[in-house]
């Protein structure tokens, strides 16, 4: 099974590049994959090294939450970028099995493709960001798909992901949902493969990320 890593900085906002890289999710990219070695043998270095992250405001401010295949060297940040650490997920992953109760919680870019008679008939764009119910029955079956059976589903809109991109300028936009709630793992297996590619689309901008935790549910 791939060795997992999970990694939190929590930016110092008096930081200029810290606060830099908190406008822009391409910005935030860019800082993220300075942390592995140059020369990744891949045409996709991110998705070859596994590197997924996303925003969210913890305990103690802003952080970002990292996951990668490969320990990343958190000694490349910028001096006094702000607090970071990095742990092993080997030991979660492995305890793994039908039934474990856990908490979950996902950024994801919850989306549907029309197809082109839909879109010429309600002139429609070829991506559709998807919103309350239809957002969870996405999110619900995204979960299936991963392995987990949800009892419990909590969603909130947030910003989308964007930035500029610096190779063609291209603009970035990602609409995300923050899911997050209870389950139950019902293919460990497969949940182990998902959690290690993401899910979803917008992987390189700060969607996809499943963080799972244990659960014990109350009596």
């Amino acid at each position: 099974m791939t060795t997992l890593w999970l990694s939190r900085i929590i930016p110092d906002q008096q930081h200029r590049a810290a606060r830099r890289d908190g406008t822009s999710a391409v910005a935030l990219h860019h800082r993220i994959m300075s942390l592995f070695p140059d020369g990744v043998p891949s045409a996709e270095p991110r998705r070859h090294l596994g590197v997924l992250f996303r925003t969210e405001t913890g305990p103690h401010g802003n952080q970002i939450l990292i996951q990668s295949s490969q320990e990343p060297d958190l000694t490349r940040l910028p001096d006094q970028y702000g607090q970071a650490q990095t742990r092993t997920l080997t030991p979660f992953l492995d305890a793994f099995r039908p039934g474990l109760p856990v908490r979950y919680r996902i950024a994801a870019n919850a989306i549907r493709k029309p197809g082109r008679t839909t879109r010429e008939m309600h002139r429609l764009s070829s991506v559709v960001p998807l919103s309350g119910l239809a957002a969870d029955e996405w999110w619900t079956r995204q979960a299936e798909a991963a392995g987990l059976t949800l009892t419990t589903l909590h969603s909130t809109p947030l910003d989308a992901a964007h930035g500029t991109r610096r190779d063609d300028r291209q603009q970035v936009k990602h609409a995300r949902t923050l899911f997050e709630g209870t389950a139950l793992i019902a293919d460990p297996d497969r949940l182990r493969t998902r959690l290690a590619e993401g899910i979803g689309k917008g992987k390189a901008y700060g969607c996809g990320l499943l963080s799972l935790a244990p659960h014990k549910a109350s009596a």
